[in-house]
């Protein structure tokens, strides 16, 4: 892998990491319609950590009062109704899923499911359900004329049943082209939350999930044509690009409509059936060496 395809994959990584429209998918794509080599799997999981580590920045206060408050409930009983406590055991909880699912289909997630046309069906699909998830909500804060505005669930209100259906729904962004913050979001939309409670449950949740696999993957970096420099560089771009979006999604999710995702997801997994379909893009491009 060369400096600018490093460049320019980082720069990819932190640009749809937090957007609900997959960053593996993306990574994926990105070197298909280039001609590069696939990444791979462990280049996409350690550049990973350079977003997770610009999550911990901007969460950092949120970060550090629930590990406090989680700490401090082991020994004091007194604490463990505190939501932050709570909150704490939640993520750990909700982090289950993905890591069991992860161990178990390590080999179809660097294999099979990178398939350019099982990408093209998730993006479709889960731009589908994340539609209709924001369409809910939406009816829900806004009312109509038979219709009385209905209060949507913050997270004060999660519980375990809830962390663990979170869970499971990020679990399923181990299919490129599913997304992490898409699934998680329209779990949540889907749940009864605010937009703000579920975009920020799901990169809570992102953290320890998204930390491990980075580190599990880290004995692979240089394995292939993905070597070392590459992978920290990209890793670096993808911090730096990665908090400027999060700080910005943030703030878009408080008064706009995912509708722009949805039909961004929707046209793209499209125009790839099309260009498979007619032979431009082969399924596997980049995967021989990748």
């Amino acid at each position: 892998m060369s400096w600018f395809e490093s460049f320019v994959l980082g720069l990819v990584q932190g640009l749809t990491e937090f957007l609900p429209i997959s960053s593996s998918a993306h990574l994926r794509l990105t070197a298909a319609f280039a001609g590069w080599h696939d990444p791979g799997a462990a280049f996409t999981a350690i550049t990973q950590i350079g977003t997770e580590a610009a999550v911990l920045i901007y969460f950092r206060k949120d970060i550090a009062r629930i590990i406090s408050a989680w700490f401090r409930s082991l020994t004091n009983s007194s604490m463990r109704s505190d939501h932050d406590a709570q909150m704490g055991w939640l993520v750990i909880i909700g982090s289950i899923p993905i890591g069991v699912l992860g161990v178990t289909f390590k080999d179809q997630i660097e294999g099979p499911f990178r398939d350019l046309r099982l990408i093209a069906t998730t993006l479709i699909v889960l731009g589908i359900i994340l539609g209709i998830a924001d369409r809910l909500a939406a009816r829900d804060e806004t009312g109509g004329k038979h219709r009385a505005i209905k209060e949507r669930k913050s997270l004060k209100e999660l519980g375990v049943r809830d962390g663990l259906i979170f869970g499971f729904c990020q679990a399923m962004a181990l299919v490129p082209g599913v997304s992490r913050s898409g699934a998680t979001i329209s779990g949540g939309l889907l749940m009864g939350y605010t937009r703000e409670a579920a975009a920020r449950y799901s990169f809570l949740l992102a953290i320890p999930a998204v930390l491990a696999s980075g580190v599990f993957e880290l004995k692979d970096a240089g394995e292939g044509h993905v070597s070392w420099g590459p992978t920290i560089f990209a890793t670096i771009i993808a911090f730096v690009v990665g908090y400027a979006v999060i700080a910005w999604f943030m703030k878009f999710i408080t008064t706009k409509s995912f509708m722009p995702f949805v039909i961004y997801r929707v046209l793209l997994g499209i125009l790839l059936f099309v260009l498979i379909g007619m032979g431009v893009l082969s399924p596997h491009a980049g995967e021989s060496a990748g």
